[in-house]
């Protein structure tokens, strides 16, 4: 009984430890926050991609803002080196249509460089004929 136990104790343990080991972490995130409305750009897809030593540009992936206007899990780390010249392309139109508002923007894309393996947020705050962007936290 005692041995069974203790089985089941280390059982439920490991089984703990390896759901926590499971977090995953990510390099890159985003936030929209439409300043013309005080809330956050909800639905808005955003498209990264990665340039190349010719120039050329890949799609790494695409997301679409959650109900805060962020995404949070852009570059996965997995132990890859993910430096290099990064693009951000903001798809506003839909956004701004979904409001029955025009836009001098379709959309908006941000170039940036990683250079070390810290985090990186890239911030958006919108409006329909403006935005502005910088390097947060």
């Amino acid at each position: 009984m005692k041995k069974r136990f203790l089985f089941f104790v280390a059982t439920a343990l490991i089984s703990a430890l390896t759901a926590f080991g499971q977090t995953k972490e990510y390099q890159l995130s985003s936030h929209i926050l439409d300043i013309n409305q005080g809330k956050p750009a909800t639905g808005v897809k955003i498209t990264l991609e990665k340039q190349d030593k010719d120039d050329h540009w890949t799609v790494i992936d695409e997301k679409t803002t959650n109900p805060d206007g962020r995404v949070k899990d852009f570059l996965e780390r997995d132990g890859n080196d993910h430096k290099g010249i990064y693009r951000l392309t903001y798809h506003v139109a839909p956004y701004f249509e979904a409001q029955k508002q025009s836009t001098f923007y379709p959309f908006i894309e941000v170039v940036f460089e990683i250079k070390d393996n810290n985090h990186y947020h890239v911030p958006i705050t919108l409006s329909p004929y403006g935005y502005s962007t910088y390097r947060g936290s």
